[in-house]
């Protein structure tokens, strides 16, 4: 009897709790919302989460509804496949306790509900007064920052309440506007937040105890990816810091072998999870180089608000003080002069952490926050060194309780051509409303890869650029890059060049500003199709009817004069079916523009997983592989010398009107080795994600560095997904390991590809497909495929997809025929291509018995 009297009690007790609808009956108590949901759910990472409706005040102005696609990059079916919509100001009345912070967090998937049109969806978020978001589009930022999906975290002061309102509030500025949301998280968190030293006022502090923030960024400095599931308790999510890090000079990451304990000593162990602590980035082993330059991270964040910026350290390697010692600057001032960290926590494996108070302004060029430290150089200290362990950046409510910022606000244009494209799925040469984003040549999406690891990644307000330069703060002429000032003549019009030689520029057209700005409107804001790391694309048309893209030149971009003239270089001198076309460029009055060819179809990365796009069928993908394959070939051994594209990734190939590929964007391209040598020594720059691993180990470039590359472009075509996916768990945040995890583990690929593809792909060309990926991405360039390999067998898996039976006969007979059934072959277009000069020297050679024995394998396509 008395067994069940213990057994009973505590049944009630829960019964109790279950009626109750406070939600923090204790700390660790959480309330996770799917908006729009009957039934509730389970998310990927384990999480329950319950339906929202007995949280409204009123649901007589909302109704449920489910997301009509499912975006391959979303983290989660639950909560963003459901979703709650408001016509009307409609309130979520939450019960807490009063004098607790609590985080809450909102998910937007902006696609389309009950037929409403996701780009009519303007509205404000206003919790207990404090205005979260106002006129916020979900559609626009997603756009913007290239996700499918948004997520924003704040946390909110303590309260003088026992109850959170959270109204959403469709805006009146814009008709047949709603609001709606997919998940809210409403959790207690203890009190991470003191005072911060205010930077270039060291007497003077920012009290943030009473403050409401939104969390901007949180790194992982030198780590991985930390999922929500994997914090110390607060289901907050780090992010790799590689994106942010500035220039080339990303330094070294490290992390504490497994001999060393992380002690936390009087640091609650909840403040940062201990992985955190057991990685770093420092600035590497050669001291001599630390001395001139900065370890700098760069962040895009809103003006006129005040930020709170919290670094975390631990220091894993130095003993003694003065081991280590740094000067901490941010936005160019000095925050924190001389930083020891063992003289701070007394220990090595203790972990701390220093918070920053910075207020930016609204100014030209102003809206960036840049976090540098620097080796203290008058200390003396043993090592010329810095570290970081980790880097929070939140944003401060001003002082009307705001903490909403702009829209990004991609161009009109932007937002047709896409609408245009879902509609027209199939190209037409005489279309003359054929108008899907192109021309990006040369990066613009280029920003795409890394808006995908961000959680708030906030665009600059975009303002219109007068009508005057006002370039001379930001455009070095370097006195030993070998330009020379020349004079050029257009259309009877003189232009002073002062960046681009005779050389360079001789062999395409020099175009004056006035012809650019004639082209575009003036730069006109509604002629915006792009905008990447070298600045913003544009749509133009020259003389008189011919479309093209212009690329001009961003004062604040970090690519500048080195990459204008590389680009010019390369494409002046290359002429391929599968490049871009350079047509001229401009550089007069401190302007900076390139002229490409416009590509009506844009990029491939937004055909395979941003969303808006129609699927490509597995045929297309894999003749765009190819198409691309092809160029980079040409890069490889069709030019007089080898050229290493060194940035090959889906944004940078672009399609034109007839879905031919052409390889985009060589301003970070450089010329191979000479024939006595192997590699290219030289900094490492591309993309992360891309990256051959080799290079960065070796900082040794080959040809074979392009074919990794190559390689996770072939895994994103087939999976759909990005590179790079930071909401993903921490074995699946990167593509390309995650594939290679799948092979070690043997599980079947029909697993990680795009759910649209399944049962479409023939199961010989899927094997002969991943078989050549995989090989892309071994560890070591001498294990990879030549260009030439990787473009016959793609060659060869399109032969299998197409007719497995026929080109199983096609090969059998072939082996009996003579040199003339290769003009007959399915796979003479890979002769045509591997041409040993410019697509312009290509002739018929299919004559040639020389030629018919260096090409045997095509006749009888077995495989590489």
């Amino acid at each position: 009897m008395p067994t069940n009297t213990h057994i009973l009690f505590p049944l009630v007790c829960l019964c109790f709790a279950l009626c109750t609808l406070h939600v923090s009956s204790s700390d660790s108590d959480s309330l996770i919302l799917s908006c729009g949901s009957s039934s509730g759910g389970v998310g990927d990472d384990g999480r329950k989460w319950e339906p929202d409706s007995k949280y409204l005040v009123s649901s007589g102005n909302s109704i449920p509804a489910e997301a009509q696609y499912q975006d391959p990059s979303l983290p989660s079916k639950t909560p963003y496949l459901s979703a709650r919509i408001f016509t009307s100001e409609s309130t979520y009345k939450i019960s807490v306790k009063p004098k607790k912070r609590y985080w809450v967090r909102f998910h937007f998937y902006p696609s389309t509900y009950s037929s409403l049109d996701p780009s009519d969806a303007f509205f404000s978020v206003i919790a207990n007064g404090v205005t979260l978001l106002n006129n916020f589009s979900a559609s626009i930022t997603a756009k913007a920052l290239t996700q499918a999906y948004i997520f924003r975290e704040y946390s909110l002061a303590p309260l003088n309440s026992d109850h959170l309102n959270i109204a959403f509030k469709p805006s009146d500025k814009h008709d047949g506007a709603f609001a709606f949301v997919n998940g809210i998280e409403v959790s207690p968190m203890p009190d991470l937040f003191d005072s911060a030293t205010l930077v270039g006022f060291s007497d003077q502090s920012v009290e943030s105890q009473s403050a409401n923030l939104q969390t901007m960024f949180r790194l992982n400095v030198g780590g991985q990816y930390i999922s929500a599931s994997n914090d110390s308790g607060l289901t907050r999510t780090w992010y790799d810091d590689s994106p942010y890090l500035d220039a080339a000079a990303i330094g070294v990451t490290d992390e504490a072998s497994k001999n060393v304990t992380i002690h936390y000593k009087d640091l609650p162990a909840h403040v940062a999870p201990v992985d955190v602590y057991r990685t770093l980035r420092s600035m590497g082993p050669e001291y001599e180089v630390n001395k001139n330059y900065n370890l700098t991270w760069v962040f895009r964040v809103d003006g006129n608000f005040t930020y709170l910026a919290r670094l975390h350290f631990c220091d894993i390697q130095s003993t003694k003080i003065n081991q280590v010692v740094f000067d901490i600057f941010i936005n160019n001032q000095t925050a924190e002069a001389n930083a020891d960290v063992i003289a701070w926590t007394g220990a090595i494996a203790v972990p701390m952490y220093k918070d920053y108070a910075i207020y930016v302004s609204d100014g030209q060029g102003d809206e960036e926050l840049r976090v540098a430290l620097h080796p203290s150089i008058s200390m003396k200290p043993e090592f010329y060194d810095s570290l970081l362990n980790g880097l929070e950046i939140f944003k401060l409510n001003d002082t009307t309780g705001n903490l909403a910022g702009p829209n990004p606000e991609p161009s009109a244009m932007l937002a047709k051509a896409e609408s245009e494209a879902a509609k027209s799925f199939a190209p037409s040469k005489s279309s003359s409303n054929v108008t899907v984003i192109g021309g990006a040549a040369g990066g613009a999406a280029a920003f795409g890869i890394v808006a995908a690891l961000c959680i708030a990644v906030y665009q600059r307000k975009k303002r219109v650029p007068g009508t005057e330069s006002n370039a001379s703060s930001w455009l070095p002429i370097y006195g030993n890059s070998h330009t020379t000032a020349s004079k050029s003549t257009i259309s009877g019009k003189s232009t002073t060049s002062t960046h681009v030689s005779s050389r360079d520029g001789g062999n395409c057209r020099h175009f004056s500003l006035e012809e650019i700005k004639q082209a575009t409107k003036n730069f006109d804001e509604s002629y915006v199709i792009g905008v990447g790391g070298f600045g913003k694309v544009y749509k133009g048309v020259i003389d008189g009817t011919t479309k093209v893209a212009i690329k001009r030149s961003n004062p604040s971009s970090e690519q500048g004069v080195h990459e204008f003239r590389t680009e010019i270089e390369m494409l002046s001198k290359l002429r391929h079916r599968h490049l871009v076309s350079l047509i001229g460029f401009c550089d007069e009055d401190n302007e900076m523009a390139l002229v490409y060819d416009y590509m009506a179809y844009g990029t491939l990365r937004e055909h395979l997983y941003k969303g808006n796009k129609p699927h490509l069928s597995w045929k297309q993908r894999l003749e765009i592989c190819i198409g691309a394959a092809r160029g980079l070939h040409y890069l490889h051994t069709g030019a007089k010398y080898i050229i290493i594209h060194r940035d090959v990734k889906t944004t940078n190939i672009l399609l034109d009107e007839n879905w031919v590929a052409k390889v985009s964007d060589f301003g970070l391209s450089k010329t191979g080795p000479e024939l006595n040598q192997t590699h290219v020594s030289t900094v490492v720059k591309g993309s992360f994600g891309y990256l051959d691993p080799e290079y960065y180990r070796r900082q040794q470039l080959t040809e074979k560095s392009d074919v990794y590359s190559f390689g996770v472009v072939l895994f994103e075509v087939l999976c759909a997904r990005p590179a790079l996916n930071p909401s993903l768990s921490k074995e699946q945040v990167s593509l390309a390991d995650w594939a290679l995890h799948c092979q070690r583990k043997g599980t079947n690929i029909e697993d990680i590809i795009d759910p649209h593809l399944k049962g479409k792909i023939k199961p010989e060309c899927l094997k002969k497909f991943t078989e050549t990926a995989y090989k892309c991405l071994s560890d070591q360039g001498i294990d990879r495929p030549s260009m030439g390999d990787l473009l016959w067998n793609l060659e060869f898996a399109l032969q299998l997809q197409e007719n497995l039976e026929d080109a199983k006969q096609d090969s059998g007979s072939a082996e009996n025929s003579n040199s003339g059934e290769l003009h007959n072959c399915p796979m003479r277009l890979h002769f045509s291509n591997l041409s040993l000069g410019s697509e312009n020297d290509i002739s018929e050679q299919s004559d040639d018995s020389n030629t018919n024995a260096i090409f045997s394998q095509i006749v009888n396509p077995k495989g590489r």
